[in-house]
């Protein structure tokens, strides 16, 4: 994919203009017709187009068609010579965003493609930002002062030094993709865009056309040339959350793109490159999915060529309460309550909860304490953790839904061992012995268990 495809017979001016443009950092592909022009479109995806109207094998009206036909968002600039102003005011009216009379200014010029490229990184950020106000993120930045969460952070800033491919691990509700949008704005792509798409909120069937696109007659109902995911991100960064429900019929695509940086639109032949750098995330053990035969292994040590894990909530308590506070203030600022505050009742609830849906149940359990209590004073009966008498959290935020069955199941079944686990050594005062007794395990088993969720 490049910048700017120029369109101009006459090689001399096409190489003044082709070095003109790529003093000012513009990728340039050229073309010395009409014909090649429009076989240049319909191959690859160009922000914005350069063309002459006076044309051999066709017109420049031509090459604006063609690049209409394949987005209606493209940019079309075209040049004329002097005494055929008409013939611009013409391609105006059918869709050109631009005209330059010849001899070319080159300031002019760079003014005008400066002006159409920042429409397009406009757009593109319009269509992105639109899809993230659908959605709603926790606080604007990772807080926690925990000294897993700082080693997690420091693992972060020096990937984002490299454009290494970052596998970001943790359970649900831990904050991955806050993460991976920190890492993003970390590094050097910061100025372009971040991408991101969801591997189990959509169907198969329509995952590879997210991803990657399609051409205009793929399928029935493909009217027109659809931009994908990976185009989208093309000098950023493409997250590919929950990669570990991607399924195995495109796990090689995946891999394609994360060494060549190549794929094909969905019914296209033309093999497309772009730049960007893969940031993916998962709560699943993909080495036991690898094993399983459900995630190919090349592809498995390809992502996780830089692992970050995400410590949960339960590891780093000495951030619940600030986190809580600090929810607490953002959704009294929105209702217009002011004052809201925990009550010592309420902290304590808080401190000892084992919070198996992480910071995203925490945020959850504050905002619908704002909305419950009357006063100023959060009481635990607004915060609803399980207590006696009170409804707990609902079951997503407590379990991952996500993915097949089994895998639903399998989740359900660590948590609730883990509750298991927990409620027994609180029931026997701490006393491993007595607990392992009261789960019918022994000491060993239990001891295992432990160690596996506790930090490393």
């Amino acid at each position: 994919m490049s910048d700017i495809l120029v369109v101009e017979d006459k090689e001399s001016l096409r190489a003044m203009l082709r070095k003109t443009l790529e003093a000012r950092g513009y990728s340039v592909e050229e073309a010395g017709d009409a014909y090649e022009a429009r076989r240049k479109i319909q191959a690859a995806r160009v922000l914005v187009v350069l063309t002459d109207l006076r044309l051999p094998a066709g017109s420049g009206f031509d090459v604006l068609q063609a690049a209409k036909d394949a987005d209606p968002q493209t940019p079309v600039i075209v040049m004329t010579a002097f005494g055929t102003v008409d013939e611009a005011v013409r391609a105006m009216k059918e869709g050109a965003t631009d005209f330059l009379t010849k001899p070319v200014d080159t300031e002019h010029l760079l003014l005008v493609l400066d002006r159409a490229m920042e429409r397009q990184r406009i757009l593109t950020k319009y269509v992105l930002l639109k899809e993230e106000y659908q959605r709603r993120f926790g606080l604007p930045k990772m807080m926690g002062e925990d000294p897993a969460l700082k080693e997690t952070m420091l693992a972060i800033q020096r990937a984002a030094a490299t454009d290494a491919t970052v596998l970001v691990l943790g359970e649900s509700g831990t904050g991955k993709e806050l993460m991976s949008r920190a890492l993003h704005q970390l590094s050097g792509r910061a100025k372009g865009p971040f991408v991101a798409i969801n591997c189990a909120a959509i169907p198969e069937a329509l995952l590879e056309n997210e991803l990657f696109g399609h051409e205009k007659g793929a399928f029935t109902g493909a009217t027109g040339r659809k931009i994908g995911r990976a185009e989208m991100a093309h000098h950023g960064t493409l997250f590919l959350d929950e990669i570990g429900d991607l399924p195995l019929s495109l796990q090689g695509k995946i891999l394609r793109l994360v060494q060549e940086k190549q794929f094909e639109r969905v019914g296209g032949v033309q093999t497309l490159t772009v730049d960007v750098r893969v940031v993916a995330a998962t709560n699943r053990d993909l080495k036991a999915a690898v094993e399983r035969k459900e995630f190919r292994e090349d592809l498995y040590f390809r992502l996780s060529v830089f692992p970050v894990e995400i410590p949960p909530l339960r590891r780093r308590r000495g951030d619940i309460l600030p986190l809580a506070e600090a929810f607490l203030e953002r959704y009294g600022r929105e209702m217009g309550r002011k004052g809201l505050r925990l009550s010592e009742a309420a902290r304590q609830a808080l401190g000892e909860h084992s919070w198996p849906g992480n910071v995203r149940e925490l945020q959850n359990s504050l905002e619908r304490a704002a909305i419950l209590c009357d006063g100023i004073d959060i009481r635990p009966e607004h915060l609803r953790l399980g207590g006696a008498g009170e409804s707990g959290p609902s079951l997503a935020d407590v379990i991952d839904l996500s993915g097949t069955l089994e895998q639903v199941a399998e989740r359900a079944s660590a948590r609730a061992e883990q509750e298991a686990i927990r409620l027994a050594l609180r029931e026997a005062g701490q006393d491993r012995s007595a607990a392992a007794a009261r789960l019918g395990i022994s000491l060993s088993t239990l001891n295992r268990r432990l160690k596996a969720d506790s930090p490393a």
